[in-house]
């Protein structure tokens, strides 16, 4: 059976899709409904999923999380298809939005305030952004290093905010605008590094345009607090991870445009 290894943060694990992935470490928040699953169970694929809640790009390439190993690691050259789902707590994308969806009044609590203003700082979102479009490469150049003939995927964020025009309750404009700006920097930032990488790229994020998290169709949740059963907020629903796991394997397929080997 071809082996698959699945790379990635929440976005790719899926948090609060149930069932919990056997075995997955509860921090991690994998689903056996996430799209990694639902791409290996479509193709007959031998899964090794080490998708990690709160991954960062270092996660994947150097830095240890919660005792788990950097998920390269697990990468052995026998892989047929390796995805990659990284980069948005590089830039604190969901925790901008999570912040900016807090009462007004937080902000001005000491110590509380002063952690939800950095997370809605913009020219930290700024500095943020301008480091991880390398990091993202040398993520491409890892995986394509210790897996040379798999087909490698990175797999962009599904859209959560809507359009501008369209409220985002209880998100201002202002944050929602911010919040829109990072998503289409990483956007861009990741068909960069899997250009520059000979990596392939499934575009989750332009697929899901219409399905933004206040349409009448989400594949995406919007603001609140987490709750145990249900998906977590700002994240993929299971429609979702559905729908990624369907434009994958189109990719995977033959039917997209932009895989490679």
């Amino acid at each position: 059976m071809s082996r698959y290894v699945a790379l990635g943060s929440s976005m790719a694990a899926g948090p609060g899709i149930r069932p919990r992935a056997t075995g997955a470490p509860v921090l991690a928040g994998r689903s056996a409904r996430n799209y990694p699953h639902l791409v290996a169970e479509r193709l007959g694929l031998d899964l090794v999923d080490v998708t990690y809640s709160g991954a960062t790009t270092a996660n994947l390439l150097s830095t240890r999380q919660h005792g788990a190993r950097p998920q390269t690691e697990v990468l052995d050259g026998s892989e047929d298809l390796v995805t990659v789902t990284i980069g948005g707590n590089d830039v604190g994308y969901v925790q901008l939005l999570f912040a900016a969806g807090l009462p007004r009044a937080l902000r001005m609590v000491p110590v509380l305030g002063n952690a939800v203003r950095a997370k809605l700082d913009r020219s930290a979102r700024d500095r943020a952004l301008s480091e991880v479009g390398e990091a993202l490469k040398e993520v491409g150049r890892t995986v394509r290093q210790r897996s040379p003939r798999a087909d490698v995927l990175f797999v962009d964020y599904l859209t959560l905010l809507p359009p501008p025009g369209t409220a985002a309750p209880p998100l201002t404009d202002s944050d929602a605008a911010t919040g829109r700006y990072l998503a289409g920097e990483l956007e861009r930032l990741t068909a960069e590094a899997a250009a520059a990488t000979g990596c392939g790229l499934v575009r989750v994020a332009e697929s899901s345009r219409e399905h933004h998290a206040w349409s009448a169709d989400p594949w995406t949740t919007r603001f609140g607090l987490p709750w145990p059963g249900r998906p977590a907020p700002l994240h993929p629903n299971a429609t979702g991870m559905r729908m990624a796991a369907e434009l994958v394997v189109a990719h995977v397929s033959g039917r997209g445009t932009e895989t490679c080997r």
